[in-house]
């Protein structure tokens, strides 16, 4: 069952009324097909960062097994790409080209969701002392990026995309945190350089999930003005 803020999008889309030729419907459709992968991704994350503070290596696994359907719903949208681009109607193929290159860091995300759900499913049964107060808030704000990004390329909202983009330096400022607290764990000699090492790793792949949301923001941005963010 699909859930999360963009799958209410989709609905709200599908049930414009109106006239429409084929290749309007197709970009609809190419909407569509962007909110629900946008979707999956949003709760692949969700479910990835409940896994690790729950130590819940079931629902890990889940979220590894769900990368798969994410890759095909890359392929799917690659496909309807292909075909918008067969027809004649050149001002919309910088919109197409930004969805090919968008559904690229989609795809990403969606493989770093599943590698932080690798790492709960390594380190389970450890008696971890970290707080992981800051992978959570990572994980919030890279959420809200994701949402945020596939939303403007919707709504064309340059705004919005430009929103975004300054969120990533939330992140990283998250990431420098983490960063902090493994230097003096490691200060600490407690023993405790796995478990830094690893949330170390876990904070990274969390950030490059706001470079991706970063990413899908600058081409939603190009393919609203043509211009590529520097």
């Amino acid at each position: 069952q699909t859930h999360g803020r963009l799958y209410h999008r989709k609905i709200w889309i599908g049930g414009s009324e109106g006239m429409r030729n084929r290749f309007d419907n197709q970009l609809e459709k190419l909407n569509n097909e962007l909110i629900e992968m946008g979707s999956m991704i949003e709760q692949a994350i969700e479910k990835a960062i409940s896994a690790l503070v729950n130590n819940d290596v079931e629902l890990a696994k889940t979220v590894i097994e769900g990368d798969e359907d994410i890759d095909h719903q890359e392929r799917r949208i690659e496909s309807l790409c292909m075909k918008l681009q067969q027809q004649p109607v050149a001002k919309d193929f910088r919109l197409i080209s930004s969805a090919l290159k968008m559904i690229t860091d989609m795809e990403r995300i969606g493989d770093h969701a599943a590698d932080i759900s690798e790492m709960t499913v390594w380190i389970y049964g450890e008696n971890y002392v970290t707080h992981l107060n800051l992978l959570e808030e990572m994980a919030k704000e890279v959420t809200v990026m994701l949402v945020g990004s596939i939303d403007a390329f919707v709504c064309k909202n340059l705004k919005q995309a430009e929103e975004v983009i300054a969120k990533d330096d939330i992140v990283d400022d998250l990431f420098l945190k983490v960063k902090e607290e493994v230097i003096q764990m490691l200060r600490e000699s407690d023993g405790s350089g796995e478990e830094a090492a690893d949330l170390l790793l876990i904070a990274k792949y969390f950030e490059r999930i706001g470079d991706h949301a970063t990413n899908i923001s600058e081409w939603v941005i190009y393919s609203i003005t043509g211009k590529h963010v520097s």
